[in-house]
């Protein structure tokens, strides 16, 4: 599977190659309306799990006069997006645009997401951004941002960083390492194998790896989930617990009858859908649970279904 990283960066130089060859010949299209620019707030992936939002060269083109001319959450939204797009070659324009927005919080989470999307081309500089940003929370998260956009690069240095995302720290080895599986599912496995940290963080490891190895190649995490030592039940139960819930993005419920590969991890896999399908539909979720045979775990289930 080629990195995500690498399709974006060369995505990138295209349609910025594109852009600018239009902009010599035609007249500038119109600027996106507010409502796309408020949508692009909501389709940010919920932090601190998973990838930075798609950034340049995908979607309508932003502008800092268009953003100026908007206010409230819209202006905001419009400034984030203006960032994003500058982010791969222009860091410091993604900054201005960042300190922009009006909401502290935002501007520094808006910070580190400039940082992940630029890491590709100078890993010193996205540091730098790091270091820079005054709040933990969102020091931290642009930590973990730096070890998701290197995870499927340079495997040494994602788990590295993810030693600075401090509270975001066991989600980041949660994600970094699940990334890591999709190219080389046995360094993912004897990296959780070293049992490191907290029983939290261990059992964590194990999710990750089934979850993010689920989604590209199910097979290929049943049958490294198989290999997750038994010594303590929660490993293999995490591991096929992420199956589930990887099975359940792309399927939904019905993603429950395949749940039959994970064997004697069976309701291990559907305590995994039903968490996915919550998301969508709770009353779902719950009468998943039904379909969990023990009674320990059935009651698990409901538990977070209802809550």
């Amino acid at each position: 599977m080629r990195r995500f990283w690498l399709i974006y960066a060369a995505c990138l130089g295209a349609c910025l190659l594109a852009v600018r060859v239009a902009l010599a010949r035609v007249a500038p299209p119109p600027e996106p309306p507010a409502a796309e620019v408020a949508a692009a707030l909501v389709a940010l992936p919920p932090k601190p799990e998973g990838a930075s939002a798609p950034g340049e060269g995908e979607g309508p083109r932003y502008t800092e006069a268009a953003c100026r001319a908007y206010s409230g959450d819209v202006r905001d939204a419009c400034f984030g997006a203006l960032a994003l797009q500058r982010a791969e070659r222009d860091p410091a324009g993604g900054l201005a645009a960042c300190e922009a927005i009006a909401a502290p919080a935002r501007r520094w989470e808006c910070a580190g997401d400039v940082a992940g999307l630029h890491w590709p081309v100078d890993r010193d500089a996205a540091e730098a951004i790091c270091e820079a940003i005054p709040r933990r929370k969102w020091r931290d998260q642009c930590w973990f941002n730096l070890a998701l956009a290197a995870s499927q690069v340079d495997a040494d240095y994602a788990r590295s960083r993810c030693g600075r995302a401090g509270m975001w720290r066991d989600f980041c080895y949660h994600d970094v390492n699940g990334e890591i599986a999709q190219v080389d599912p046995a360094a993912a496995l004897a990296w959780c194998d070293l049992e490191q940290g907290a029983l939290l963080r261990r059992k964590t490891c194990y999710h990750g790896l089934g979850k993010y190895l689920g989604r590209s190649d199910p097979e290929a995490a049943w049958r490294t989930c198989r290999q997750v030592p038994a010594r303590e039940p929660l490993y293999r139960e995490n591991c096929h617990h992420g199956i589930g819930w990887a099975l359940a993005e792309a399927r939904g419920a019905a993603a429950l009858a395949d749940c039959a590969k994970s064997g004697a991890y069976r309701d291990s896999c559907i305590l995994g859908v039903s968490a996915y399908v919550k998301r969508l539909d709770p009353g779902e979720a719950l009468a998943l649970c039904e379909q969990v045979r023990g009674a320990a775990l059935r009651e698990r289930c409901e538990a977070f279904a209802a809550r």
